[in-house]
């Protein structure tokens, strides 16, 4: 079974959502490097910082979104089999990257 992810910076998310079942899933486990997983927590780290700030600063969030489009091209470096895509969720919406 091939796993189907979106990244997404949702609060009390883990970064990375099953988008064919439903849920998050943890970077370890689905077999991502601890140097991807760091990443991932401190971007999430960033996003719930610009969430608390009601998404106010739009060059933040673009900055923000640029990181999760270059997460969701780690990703897909090293899960070459999975389908892997990007939610923005400053401004809900799925952005191609």
């Amino acid at each position: 079974m091939t796993l189907s992810i979106l990244v997404d910076g949702m609060l009390s998310g883990t970064g990375l959502r099953d988008s064919a079942n439903g849920g998050y899933l943890h970077p370890p486990e689905i077999g991502l490097s601890e140097d991807l997983a760091s990443r991932i927590s401190s971007w999430l780290s960033d996003y719930a910082n610009a969430h608390f700030h009601q998404y106010e600063d739009q060059r933040n969030n673009e900055a923000l979104d640029q990181e999760g489009i270059n997460i969701t091209r780690a990703v897909r470096a090293e899960l070459p089999e999975a389908h892997v895509g990007y939610f923005s969720n400053a401004y809900m919406k799925e952005i191609k990257g």
